[in-house]
């Protein structure tokens, strides 16, 4: 085999290692903290990005909309999540962080998380 096929390998095998050690801390995630890692994720956008469609939160989680209306629609049930209808389309739901949802992501700030050794290195932080 080539060098650039091996190169080519070993970013396959270093993408397996990613995709596994994603799947751990998504485990690791809803065990401390009681939600998926795109419910974390859904609140970390709203936090960030105050009041969102689920259009416009589904693009900033890179979920297809099907997807994140079920995360919307789950965070809601427990209060984490509120929904309005726009002024300017009222067709159009928006959505912003409870004080339920703002104190599961004070949670998770104060925690330490414990990133798997290689989702660590990948996203530059030595184990968060």
């Amino acid at each position: 085999m080539s060098q650039n096929g091996n190169r080519k390998v070993a970013t396959l095998c270093r993408v397996r290692d990613l995709y596994r050690a994603i799947g751990e801390f998504a485990e690791q995630f809803a065990g401390r903290f009681g939600l998926t890692l795109d419910e974390g994720m859904l609140l970390c956008t709203l936090e960030k990005g105050g009041e969102l469609s689920a259009g416009e939160l589904a693009s900033a989680l890179g979920l297809h909309l099907p997807k994140a209306s079920k995360v919307i629609a789950s965070v809601e049930a427990r209060g984490m999540v509120a929904r309005r209808i726009g002024q300017a389309d009222r067709r159009q739901m928006l959505f912003s962080l409870t004080p339920a949802g703002r104190e599961a992501l004070a949670a998770v700030k104060e925690a330490d998380i414990g990133l798997p050794p290689a989702l660590a290195a990948a996203v530059g932080l030595p184990g968060a």
